[in-house]
């Protein structure tokens, strides 16, 4: 922890000298400990400068995910009031809905580097190449039936828009329910799963998923995949830095989250105003059947209403089917 300690400190006063004394007054460690923190986040690759009578001075830092990192930017938020990040696992909601199991406390968030067995939707595997993607889930507590949480993952879509948008200037869009499209492509894969306590059948945890495509290049994605996936380097020409992503996303669910459920409307509004299903002749997928239908709106409960061809409308939720573009992903 004291590495954590002594990098998040360096970073709050980047481009400024810490002597070793200020260090180990303001962390309550020996300067002796703060030394080998110094030494240890060297061997990790950060560029920490020392000079005599000055202290420490970090210079370029890896782009990983850490505490040490993120502490600092999420300073005061709830979302990110617990951070375990890890280098591999599983699957970070898993390992999140094993933490909420054990207790843990509203506003953990669990990240990860690499996933060995990322999920989606409908039991979709999310590819999860090492050092190249942003893969976190946010364990959350809301006093809400668990029925009045059923349009959460659509509030979380117009929140990753948002720090992606903080983040890198550009504003991806939704394809309906919580896919994040960039340039036709998807970006982004969000999955959120609910906890129910035995007896009463009352909401004992939340935790929301949000895997993004950063770094990676075509060859990073199967074959299977390519064709529909990208990342933000490949649209923005250049690399972005994970940690900065990771914490304006976070700063974002965290407000959004503060918000839910009662500013629904304007959730609402800026949920519609993003998806990019509607307008668009669309195929209804079930484990049985393809329909045709044409996307028409986003009800008041964030669910889809279509005309098939007959005429008729339908409404449908994102547990009854899923959709897709007629010629293309979105």
């Amino acid at each position: 922890m004291s590495r954590e300690k002594v990098l998040a400190l360096l970073r709050e006063r980047q481009g400024e000298y810490l002597s070793g004394e200020t260090m180990s007054r303001a962390l309550g460690i020996s300067r002796a400990g703060v030394w080998k923190a110094v030494e240890g986040l060297r061997q990790e690759g950060y560029q920490i400068a020392s000079a005599p009578n000055r202290g420490y001075l970090l210079e370029r830092a890896p782009d990983r995910l850490r505490a040490g990192e993120l502490s600092g930017p999420l300073s005061g938020a709830l979302v990110g009031s617990e951070l375990l990040c890890l280098d591999v696992i599983d699957s970070t909601n898993t390992e999140c809905k094993r933490q909420a199991m054990a207790g843990a406390p509203e506003g953990l968030v669990v990240t990860a580097e690499e996933q060995t067995g990322g999920r989606g939707r409908r039991g979709r595997n999310f590819q999860s190449p090492k050092g190249t993607g942003l893969y976190l889930s946010a364990l959350l507590r809301p006093k809400l039936p668990p029925q009045q949480v059923s349009d959460f993952t659509a509030w979380v879509a117009v929140a990753v828009c948002d720090g992606i948008e903080a983040c890198c200037g550009i504003r991806p869009q939704i394809k309906w329910t919580n896919d994040i499209i960039l340039e036709g492509k998807k970006l982004v894969g969000i999955l959120t799963e609910l906890g129910l306590e035995s007896e009463s059948n009352a909401l004992d945890y939340l935790v929301t998923g949000i895997g993004i495509n950063v770094n990676q290049t075509p060859e990073d994605f199967s074959e299977d995949v390519r064709e529909m996936a990208t990342s933000l380097s490949q649209v923005l020409g250049r690399t972005v830095r994970r940690t900065e992503l990771a914490a304006q996303v976070l700063l974002a669910l965290d407000r959004m989250y503060s918000g839910y459920p009662a500013k629904k409307e304007e959730y609402l509004a800026r949920y519609r105003a993003g998806c990019i299903t509607l307008g668009r002749q669309v195929q209804l997928i079930t484990p049985t059947s393809r329909r045709d239908a044409f996307a028409l709106e986003i009800d008041d409960s964030f669910d889809l209403v279509v005309e098939l061809p007959d005429g008729s409308r339908e409404t449908v939720t994102a547990g009854e089917v899923s959709v897709r573009g007629m010629f293309g992903y979105v």
